[in-house]
């Protein structure tokens, strides 16, 4: 049983409006003041409603009267909106994958704000100042279409075979969060950047091209128009609810054990925040026991609280996955520094 994971979040390219965005940087409506605006890294809500985000977005309103605004999109699509509108600020909470929550940290976008619960949560998975929490445990993984490939790829290697060109695809490092943790365990497996590039630059020749969304790759395994994408556990173990043919996978090097490691959704205070007190109370909600014991059964995530550990079929079938999975944890400040370096090798190797 693991007992340490952390939270991986999917990355989605396209911005979703769940609802009209009133907040602003000066003053606010009676109206306003009942309102909450998230920017978040997509695979949390589910695309029939039924995700954990729009179960725990429900409960919360009906506890607080507060409404949650919500904004979706890539990882450093979230930043980079957030960043844009920092002398007038519209977001109080953001919720992104490493190394964005991060980038987002030394931008300074976050105010530090410890949630209730947090004392609960692993000292990997927040920042020592207070500045973020994972709010859901992930890992990075890829997919198959179990209708064709019975059997998952098992290596690195076997993606460079011709029955995978134009049928493999994968999102946009420096955009997705999963995108961007392709480079991650690339690197991580092949021992460095430079042959991690020299590997991705024959990848080229099977993989569709980019893809600043990580989510919309699942629906084109499912009907069989690719055969493999990237993608990550909580969301991709959500979406097969809907999507039979998705099949979860983790690439070995040769002959080596598969791997891979944590991306957990990662919350923080946005600096400014026109409701901050209101985010105060969404982050502490999200941390709750009861909104945790829900990440398994409904989010087909991993509790990031440690005393909450789920039994029901879900979170079984969750651990079951990882069994035989070499578990590494990134040098995230590594990457937070040099992540444009790295995206830019990537760019050049591959001609993107």
């Amino acid at each position: 049983m693991l007992t340490h994971a952390k939270p991986i979040a999917a990355v989605t390219g396209a911005l979703a409006l769940a609802a009209t965005l009133t907040a602003c940087g000066g003053s606010t409506s009676a109206a306003d003041a009942k309102t909450v605006t998230v920017y978040s890294a997509d695979g949390l809500k589910g695309e029939a409603g039924d995700g954990w985000y729009d179960k725990v977005f429900k409960d919360f309103e009906k506890q607080t009267g507060i409404k949650v605004e919500y904004v979706e999109g890539g990882s450093g699509e979230m930043v980079q909106r957030a960043l844009r509108e920092k002398s007038n600020t519209q977001a109080d909470v953001i919720v992104t994958l490493p190394p964005f929550i991060q980038q987002a940290d030394s931008k300074g976008l976050l105010q530090a704000y410890v949630p209730k619960g947090a004392d609960q949560v692993g000292g990997g998975d927040k920042s020592g100042d207070g500045k973020w929490t994972s709010v859901v445990n992930n890992y990075f993984g890829f997919i198959h279409n179990k209708k064709e490939l019975q059997a998952a790829p098992r290596s690195w290697e076997e993606l460079l075979d011709a029955k995978y060109k134009d049928r493999l695809q994968y999102s946009t490092p420096g955009v997705a969060g999963d995108g961007t943790a392709v480079l991650i365990k690339a690197m991580h497996d092949f021992g460095g950047q430079e042959p991690a590039m020299e590997y991705l630059k024959k990848l080229q020749a099977n993989n569709v091209g980019p893809s600043s969304s990580t989510s919309k790759l699942a629906p084109k395994v499912d009907k069989g128009e690719l055969l493999v994408a990237n993608g990550d556990v909580q969301m991709n173990f959500a979406q097969a609810r809907s999507m039979p043919n998705l099949g979860i996978w983790f690439p070995a090097k040769g002959t080596g054990r598969p791997t891979t490691f944590a991306l957990p959704y990662a919350a923080g205070l946005v600096d400014k925040a026109p409701h901050a007190d209101n985010g105060r109370k969404l982050l502490d909600f999200m941390l709750s026991e009861r909104a945790q014991r829900e990440v398994s059964v409904i989010g087909g995530g991993f509790p990031a609280r440690r005393d909450v550990k789920p039994t029901d079929a879900n979170a079984i079938e969750l651990a079951k996955l990882l069994e035989g999975v070499e578990i590494f944890e990134p040098d995230w400040s590594d990457i937070d520094k040099n992540l444009k370096t790295y995206v830019d090798a990537w760019k050049s190797a591959t001609g993107s």
